[in-house]
């Protein structure tokens, strides 16, 4: 019985995976969606050249147009590639960084300005030249200065992509590493004849996008299959296969790590309402859905490491999904052993978390797939090192969750002892998980570090914060074993120490910046947010121990001493 109502939530979670019904839908676009370029030093599909393109310039994968018009990303680099508009008016740059608007005395409610806006902006220049003179000079860039950067590099990738004629989509004729041209620089590699009918099927592409006809999508997808047939046999050796080029689209649209926290969402609502309605009903169906939402999860890592060729764990935004898996997946583990419902109720909203921030944050957390740095190349440390790590922050931050429902058991119901008493024990068996990790992240990294290196610890900050962290969590674990805290103490300890997490993960990519594993970095980050939400935590600790220690009772009198 228990099976079958598993096998009904896993179907349940599944029936979703076919929603929206639009994605099965053809738009005629799909010869010029899995048209290859070779770019970023890697060949790809376009449909990922435009995803990338329209986030990376717009910090999102939809955009609207001055006149209203909601289009997705594919359309919106259409329009670019073929200079259907007029983009030096559209208000397409995206500039997030308050401190940075202000400086330039932008409207500081406003995301997104035009070209020609910035381009005009003196004060955004005299803070590129200033970042550029630094740079020169080995000296320390600043945050607005870091942001200024990212806004020139914006620009010039929407200057370069409006009306681009040099797009390498042309084959070398014979090296598979050799250099891809664009059709206006093809003649010199295989005569004016033969890329004569290429280049007048893209005119004949863009005119007809330029028009608008209503029957626009099917010519420009007639004249795109006929394009991509005569590219392919230009070099079919070197020109990739159609299997590969449509499986990365299809990764593009099916968008598995989006489809993954809908589900954690659904196990989550069934899972608490099993509190209150019938548990034994409801309580497995939610173990099933949750159980497809990391089987949708796996595959998208199978399908990333198919395209990219290695571990799906090189950057920030790898990390963050990563981790989110890993939350999921020892969560459902320990939820299997003890059937105790407290695994899943606090491991869903942090995956939850960790991917929609991946989903909806692509300026901040690139999802490019992109060539690694040489330290990068060794796919069997990399392959061991860095997803130990991430698994051990997935375990710290599953203690957090479950720090949050223990002390959040000590607002609500305080006589709840056994049940306090019970998710301490929980929390403590996956400290100790977290603390094992770690521990082993830390001695293969040094491993590691010796290869490349020559060294097994060097205090980059990366190392050193990895090191505290796990101070951070042995210092209570062996306060619990020797008795110097109880169970109240663990969980406050599984809340804050994870500050220290939070600075390894985040803090030296996004406010140190600096040291050996610059690899990491990005920009875009909100410290001030970041610094807010860690506030109200700490305010939320401070109440709970508040109540629990009755710091703010009045002491009783005893008889003696009233008398």
């Amino acid at each position: 019985m228990n099976l079958l109502k598993f096998l009904i939530g896993l179907c349940l979670g599944l029936i979703l995976l076919v929603l929206p019904l639009s994605q099965f839908q053809p738009d005629g676009l799909n010869s010029l969606r899995t048209l290859a370029v070779q770019l970023d030093g890697r060949k790809k599909p376009i449909d990922t050249v435009a995803k990338e393109t329209v986030a990376k310039i717009s910090g999102a994968v939809t955009y609207t147009s001055v006149d209203g018009d909601t289009e997705d990303y594919f359309n919106t680099y259409l329009s670019l590639w073929f200079n259907t508009r007029n983009w030096n008016q559209e208000p397409v740059v995206l500039v997030s960084y308050r401190p940075l608007k202000e400086a330039m005395g932008l409207d500081l409610d406003r995301k997104r300005f035009t070209f020609q806006e910035l381009v005009a902006n003196s004060e955004l220049g005299e803070i590129v030249q200033q970042a550029h003179n630094n740079q020169l000079n080995d000296k320390t860039l600043s945050r607005n200065q870091r942001e200024a950067l990212t806004i020139e590099d914006r620009l010039t990738l929407l200057f370069d992509t409006v009306g681009n004629t040099h797009l390498p989509i042309v084959p070398h004729p014979s090296e598979p590493k050799g250099t891809w041209v664009g059709l206006t620089d093809a003649k010199p590699l295989y005569g004016p004849e033969t890329v004569a009918p290429l280049t007048a099927q893209f005119g004949l592409m863009q005119q007809s996008l330029l028009r608008g006809a209503k029957n626009h999508l099917s010519l420009v997808g007639q004249l795109a299959t006929e394009l991509k047939q005569g590219l392919e046999a230009l070099s079919p050796s070197i020109y990739p296969t159609a299997a590969v080029l449509q499986r990365e689209v299809h990764f593009n649209h099916f968008q598995p790590f989006a489809k993954a926290w809908m589900l954690y969402s659904m196990a989550f609502a069934v899972m608490a309402a099993s509190f209150w309605i019938k548990p034994e009903n409801l309580y497995w169906s939610s173990i099933g859905v949750f159980t497809a939402g990391i089987g949708v999860q796996t595959y998208g890592f199978f399908l990333r490491m198919q395209i990219a060729g290695r571990p799906p764990v090189t950057n920030m935004y790898e990390s963050v999904v990563w981790v989110g898996f890993g939350i999921a997946a020892i969560a459902l583990a320990f939820e299997l052993m003890s059937r105790a419902r407290y695994y899943l109720i606090a491991a869903a909203p942090l995956s939850i978390v960790c991917l929609v921030l991946a989903d909806s944050l692509p300026a901040v957390l690139d999802p490019s797939i992109s060539p690694l740095v040489p330290v990068l190349r060794d796919n069997f440390w990399l392959s061991i090192h860095v997803p130990t790590i991430a698994l051990s922050y997935a375990s710290f931050a599953l203690a957090l969750g479950l720090g949050h429902v223990a002390l959040g058991n000590t607002l609500i119901a305080p006589k709840a002892v056994q049940r306090f008493k019970t998710l301490s024990q929980f929390n403590y068996r996956v400290l100790q998980v977290g603390v094992l990790l770690l521990t082993a992240g830390i001695i293969l990294g040094g491993i590691w570090a010796h290869f490349s290196w020559g060294r097994f610890w060097g205090w980059d900050p990366k190392e050193t914060w990895a090191l505290i962290a796990l101070l951070c969590y042995i210092a209570p674990l062996h306060g619990r074993l020797v008795g110097w805290i109880g169970d109240f103490g663990v969980n406050v300890a599984s809340i804050v120490s994870f500050n220290a997490v939070l600075m390894a993960w985040y803090g030296v990519n996004f406010v140190l910046g600096t040291g050996l594993h610059s690899y990491g970095f990005g920009a875009g980050g909100s410290e001030l947010m970041i610094g807010g939400i860690v506030g109200l935590d700490l305010l939320f600790v401070l109440i709970t121990a508040v109540r629990h220690h009755g710091w703010l009772q009045r002491p009783v009198l005893s008889t003696t001493e009233v008398s």
